[in-house]
């Protein structure tokens, strides 16, 4: 079995700049660390109990596949929702309690990086464990 000491999301942005301007200022990231230089110089950020490194440029446009999603676990979504769009941020679906119980709103980064945020409300089964 691989032990696993620590883990990260890595992105590969086509605009390294723009992409820390969106992580780190609007979407308000804090940085655990940077290193090398330039404008392709890698900046890791926190996200909860992982990382996300934005580090190298995408040769491509769009960087972002399909297939990917950033799934970030917010206190109050809604409060999120007023930040994030009176910083310019484009919200791609504004908060919605969906039918399994948490609250969901959508947006991208700049390379179209599908990102959710989510709040889990009171009550809900995640919330639940037994023993505690």
């Amino acid at each position: 079995m691989v032990h696993v000491l620590s883990s990260r999301i890595l992105l590969r942005p086509t605009d390294p700049d723009r992409s820390r301007a969106f992580y780190g200022e609007r979407l308000g990231l804090a940085v655990h660390r940077e290193f090398g230089t330039g404008p392709e110089r890698g900046t890791v950020y926190f996200l909860g109990g992982g990382f996300l490194e934005l580090s190298g440029r995408s040769g491509s446009s769009p960087a972002a596949s399909p297939d990917v999603r950033l799934w970030l676990q917010v206190e109050d979504v809604t409060a999120a929702h007023g930040e994030l769009a009176a910083k310019g941020v484009d919200i791609v679906r504004p908060p919605v309690r969906e039918p399994w119980g948490l609250i969901e709103m959508w947006l991208t980064d700049p390379d179209g990086t599908p990102i959710v945020l989510v709040e889990v409300p009171a009550g809900h089964p995640l919330r639940y464990r037994p023993g505690i």
